[in-house]
């Protein structure tokens, strides 16, 4: 059921997405014919600025493979890369305080355009606050309109660096009132930081939203039936699921919904005047996913944000007056698809076992039972979840790994139950994993549409807010 379904959904996408990458090309051929002929204006009315969290460039490669294995097509972010018209680069990501980025700083600095510490969301070094994008725009742009969509909580660290200052990003608490009336479209996780039956200070920021003139929609078929031109939609308490996870659960996919929905809602109510916006859409999952090694989780995670980004294309084909920003903040856990078998014949077949995953890791270790710690036990959840059956060594290291017991591990990041899990995974897989945490290296960079140039070669992320408002000036 969760194969047919994630199949039709990108099959109603593939088509206008396919139509759109060949109008691309067509236009960028007609230029290069006649330079003097241009489609689009030069500067753009809006900017839809996509991130796909944590996203290592294997993940890109990995996900187009899968789509082919598991859908019979490929992806449009892949697609993109030979798409003529579309402008490639690289975002270059580190933080004030690290060679390697925390998502708060990597979003404050393509907010704010500066470089802070990890840990702070636009607040420099010194405690100084900076004016995120969204505060100035707001201010100096008449009309101008905010959208914020995330599959973390839509106070989680990406989203907020785009509209708030706080000096600690986990204090969500404190973001979630600044997006009042700075922020026009707010959809995500993250019930708790506005319900004032869950925050301490006992404020309904619901409530508080609704009278400002917000739609309030708390169930996916709220969000459908919404008609508010400004909405706060909040569909778990935290994170929304992981979509391997919503794929196997009715009621989840009753009250959550996907990606690609939350954005066409936002996109609906930004496409039907002439008034100016940006738009940040999050896949936050991607990052989380590999935090935990997932492999499973990972790749849906990433074919869900690009099935969001078919439904972009579909909706904006007929608009040349907007941007797409296609990138990542930072990479994470670096995974990659080695070869396995003799001349790497395996490789294919191994590879094909991702699609037997059921659930994710995180779901995996908080079903199973500790108070067993039986490697039987060990061995059919293993293979209820992974569809293979682990050796009696490979269970073995599961049970002492979490009952916190030292598993012989040369990698101190790999030596922890997700790490295990992930090596254990990949021996049949054959994806690898250099670690549990964020890296340093570079992200993919692609944007189509006008301004695009904007965004070629090496970027770095304090220059996107001067490349965003250049663009959007006037």
């Amino acid at each position: 059921m969760g194969n047919t379904r994630r199949h039709l959904l990108k099959g109603s996408l593939a088509g206008s997405a396919a139509a759109v990458l060949s109008s691309i090309s067509q236009a960028s051929a007609q230029s290069q014919a006649n330079p003097k002929v241009s489609n689009s204006p030069k500067k753009p009315r809006g900017i839809i600025f996509m991130v796909s969290d944590g996203m290592s460039q294997g993940v890109l490669s990995m996900t187009e493979a899968f789509s082919q294995q598991t859908r019979k097509q490929g992806t449009a972010w892949w697609e993109l890369l030979s798409t003529p018209g579309a402008t490639h680069g690289l975002m270059d990501t580190a933080s004030s305080s690290s060679l390697v980025t925390d998502s708060a700083a990597a979003s404050s600095a393509w907010s704010a355009g500066k470089r802070i510490p990890n840990g702070q969301i636009n607040v420099d070094a010194n405690g100084k606050k900076l004016e995120s994008i969204g505060e100035t725009l707001k201010k100096e742009k008449d009309n101008f309109r905010i959208g914020l969509v995330s599959t973390a909580s839509i106070t989680h660290a990406t989203p907020a660096g785009f509209a708030a200052t706080v000096k600690n990003r986990g204090r969500e608490d404190l973001i979630a009132p600044q997006y009042l009336d700075r922020v026009d479209v707010i959809l995500g996780g993250g019930d708790r930081f506005f319900s004032g039956n869950a925050r301490k200070d006992k404020k309904d920021f619901f409530g508080i939203f609704e009278k400002a003139g917000y739609g309030i929609s708390r169930t996916r078929t709220d969000l459908k039936n919404n008609r508010s031109e400004k909405i706060l939609g909040t569909f778990q308490n935290g994170y929304l699921p992981y979509t391997i996870d919503w794929n196997e659960d009715k009621e989840l996919q009753k009250q959550v919904p996907p990606l690609a929905e939350m954005t066409e809602a936002a996109l609906q109510r930004f496409l039907t005047n002439d008034d100016p916006f940006l738009l940040q859409v999050e896949g936050a999952r991607i990052d989380h996913a590999a935090h935990k090694n997932d492999i499973g989780a990972i790749l849906r995670e990433q074919m869900a944000f690009d099935d969001t980004i078919a439904k972009v294309l579909a909706m904006t084909q007929n608009h040349d007056d907007i941007l797409i920003v296609l990138t990542s903040d930072h990479g994470n856990a670096n995974p990659g698809l080695n070869g396995t078998g003799a001349g790497y014949r395996q490789t294919d077949e191994h590879f094909q076992k991702v699609a037997q995953i059921s659930g994710s890791a995180e779901r995996f270790l908080s079903e199973w039972n500790r108070k067993t710690g039986k490697s039987a036990d060990m061995i059919k959840k293993i293979e209820d979840f992974y569809g293979f059956t682990p050796s009696q060594k490979e269970a073995n290291a599961m049970l002492e790994c979490i009952a916190g017991r030292q598993v012989s591990e040369w990698s101190n990041q790999l030596s922890n139950p997700v790490g295990i899990l992930g090596q254990i995974v990949g021996n049949i897989t054959g994806v690898g994993w250099t670690g549990t945490c964020h890296t340093s290296d570079p992200t993919q960079l692609t944007s189509f549409g006008p301004g695009s140039e904007q965004f070629s070669g090496l970027v770095r992320n304090d220059s996107v807010r001067d490349r965003l408002l250049g663009l959007l000036a006037g």
